[in-house]
């Protein structure tokens, strides 16, 4: 859609208002994915109430591409592009690698890009997001359920790379998440029970059984929360590492059987 300055104007000062920190980006991200002035004005105005941006464009850029996102499915951060990279560099053609909790698949796909020849896996409970996963993992097996639950029973103690962005948020917390999180994706995807690591733990515990003398267990934590997270890697029979990126406030854990 071409649009004169006048209305791009009008856009980044509407974006401004509302708090839209990279209101020109955004703006002209916005006019890009409209089809005529009528559809712009409804993206603009979904945006000033608050819906997230990904969500309206139906993309979400992860790892210098763009993946499918839908309404209502968890948004990929940034920071988590730390966590593929590490997936990244502990496979190689041919290792099996199960992103699990995997929401739009994006992790899967960072990691199958930058290593072409692994057989992917992923898995999750959202069939919302699991639409979205097949989309951006077209060579992948996509699985529905919860965690280990929904892998076929013939991964069991085969799997190289177990990589997993699971909920981490304290349930106490999710109160004081910016609105676009809290109102627009599952709270189960956000939802780490009391202390946050709920889910970490269940994963942690299950990891042995399934991965292989020589496999990893990743997932992204809080750098508050990182020394809980190793201890309970511990409990279940790993050895962990705190990796961290400062510039992108990452903070994750990998485990070693």
């Amino acid at each position: 859609m071409v649009v004169d300055d006048v209305v791009i104007d009008d856009v980044v000062a509407r974006l401004r208002a509302a708090g839209c920190v990279f209101a020109e980006d955004e703006a002209r991200l916005l006019t890009e994915a409209a089809g005529s002035a009528g559809e712009l004005a409804d993206l603009v105005a979904a945006r000033v109430d608050g819906r997230p941006l990904e969500h309206l464009l139906g993309w979400a850029e992860f790892a210098g591409a763009r993946v499918v996102v839908a309404p209502g499915v968890f948004v990929p951060r940034r920071r988590t592009e730390f966590l593929a990279e590490q997936a990244a560099g502990l496979a190689r053609a041919g290792s099996v690698v199960v992103d699990l909790c995997c929401g739009c698949g994006a992790i899967g796909a960072a990691v199958s890009a930058a290593v072409p020849g692994v057989e992917l896996h992923a898995a999750d409970i959202d069939p919302v997001a699991l639409a979205c996963a097949r989309q951006n993992l077209p060579r992948a097996q996509v699985h529905e359920g919860s965690m280990y639950d929904a892998l076929p029973a013939h991964l069991r103690g085969g799997i190289d790379v177990v990589v997993a962005n699971v909920p981490y948020v304290p349930t106490a917390e999710i109160a004081h998440m910016p609105p676009e999180a809290r109102l627009h994706e599952p709270h189960t995807a956000l939802n780490g029970g009391s202390d946050g690591l709920d889910v970490q733990r269940a994963l942690a515990e299950g990891a042995a059984d399934w991965l292989r003398p020589t496999g990893h267990l990743l997932v992204e934590t809080s750098d508050e929360q990182s020394a809980t997270s190793v201890a309970l890697f511990a409990a279940a029979g790993f050895t962990a590492t705190v990796l961290t990126c400062p510039d992108r406030y990452a903070t994750i854990v990998i485990g070693s059987r």
